[in-house]
């Protein structure tokens, strides 16, 4: 653009920013000089500057607008590069009447503005990436956890919405994701595959405890009709320690087979039941005749004469044995009161037998006579002692014939139990 320098004579119209010649031609002055900006025919120089300052208006608003979107971040990076560019071309050769230089330095002002928006938007970008990468790095890491649980409900449940949650999750670069999903996939693979080898492993024992309980079920129901109590209980308790250690098996089929199970016991044990409370029943005769002899052995005691004792004991023994059976509860009891009996007698057979034992009484009688032979020897040599001034030795033999009295007291009576 070419400056020009025109005679003041020339003026036919002037604004704060150009001038109108009189052939219609419109300056704009600028810090470097006057430039044309172009030629206005259709109408006076006033109307000539009015239009170019209308258009100057609307340059000014256009920069105001382009300003404001920048500063409220209404206006990408990229769009408002291209508008600053479309203004600045603008500027160049402007066709305007205003103050230029300052719409200049304004749109110069705004690509710092600019670039400090693309690196904030671009900050932005990279913080949302890297939320996104972490936020899909979790569902990751939560997926291999899970992998190794044995949870199988409660894992597989969170591992359906874990996936639910990756495919709403932001996304990411395209490597990223798929390296992701790489591992997520395989997570999830890894707890099928191990899901399904468990219930595969568990529906191969449940039918192998199936079959094993059918087995415990068919011989219980054979046994529901035996009448051998005994014997049939107890292999009744074995089949029910069978059954614990047979695992489990589906449970429609648990729940049938315990139920036939069941009621096979519950007939035999019923059954038994029955037939233990009839022979107790019957037993209600024998029980009054066992407490009267029992209370009749027990008349027997003290024992004052052993003889009597004994063969009135026979005769209860022998009645006992002929009353027969008892309830269970009052078996023990009863039998315990004619034990005391029983061991009294033989205690009182024992006492008698120690006490004529011949060779226990001379046994008696000579440590009686060892005792007094030695007292009346210890005696003497305690007066031989005193009159010969030995006291010290006249007090030992005193107190050794003193010992031995006590000793022979204790002996007289132990030779005074044995009879004549």
């Amino acid at each position: 653009m070419s400056i020009q320098v025109t005679e003041p004579s020339d003026v036919a119209a002037e604004h704060a920013f150009g001038r109108v010649d009189a052939d219609g031609t419109v300056f704009l002055r600028l810090p470097e000089g006057e430039v044309v900006i172009g030629s206005f025919q259709a109408g006076s120089p006033t109307d000539a500057i009015a239009y170019y300052a209308r258009k100057y208006d609307g340059l000014a608003a256009e920069v105001a607008l382009l300003e404001r979107r920048i500063r409220d971040g209404q206006v990408a990076p990229g769009e408002a590069k291209q508008s600053i560019d479309k203004l600045r071309a603008a500027l160049v050769e402007p066709h305007v009447l205003g103050d230029v230089a300052v719409l200049r330095t304004r749109v110069s002002a705004m690509g710092p503005a600019v670039d400090a928006a693309r690196a904030a938007v671009q900050q932005k970008k990279a913080e949302a990436r890297a939320a996104s990468l972490a936020e899909r790095e979790s569902l990751v890491a939560e997926a291999e956890t899970l992998a190794e649980s044995n949870q199988w409900k409660v894992a597989g449940d969170r591992l359906k919405e874990l996936l639910e949650l990756w495919k709403t999750a932001p996304r990411v670069d395209r490597a990223a994701e798929q390296a992701m999903w790489k591992r997520f996939s395989a997570a999830r693979n890894s707890f099928d595959r191990r899901r399904r080898a468990h219930f595969a492993q568990v529906g191969a024992e449940r039918t192998l405890a199936k079959e094993r309980k059918e087995a415990l079920v068919k011989e219980a129901e054979s046994l529901a009709g035996s009448t051998d109590w005994g014997p049939t209980a107890a292999r009744y308790r074995a089949l029910m320690t069978e059954w614990k250690g047979s695992g489990r098996a589906g449970r429609a089929d648990e729940e049938a087979l315990w139920q036939r199970f069941r009621a096979a016991q519950d007939a035999f044990f019923g059954a038994r039941s029955a037939t233990f409370n009839e022979r107790e029943a019957s037993y209600a005769d024998n029980l009054a005749a066992k407490e009267a002899l029992a209370a009749e052995a027990e008349k027997l005691l003290p024992i004052s004469d052993l003889t009597a004792a004994k063969s009135a004991l026979r005769s209860v023994q022998e009645r006992w044995e002929a009353a027969g059976r008892v309830p269970r509860e009052a078996k023990d009891r009863l039998e315990a009161r004619l034990r005391r009996v029983e061991q009294a007698i033989r205690e009182a057979e024992e006492s008698r037998w120690r006490r004529s034992n011949p060779e226990a009484r001379a046994r008696a009688e000579a440590t009686v006579a060892q005792l007094r032979e030695s007292i009346a020897r210890l005696e003497t040599e305690a007066d031989a002692h005193r009159q010969a001034g030995r006291t010290e030795k006249a007090h030992r033999a005193d107190a050794d014939a003193a010992a031995r009295r006590t000793w022979l007291a204790e002996a007289d009576k132990a030779l005074a139990e044995f009879s004549d």
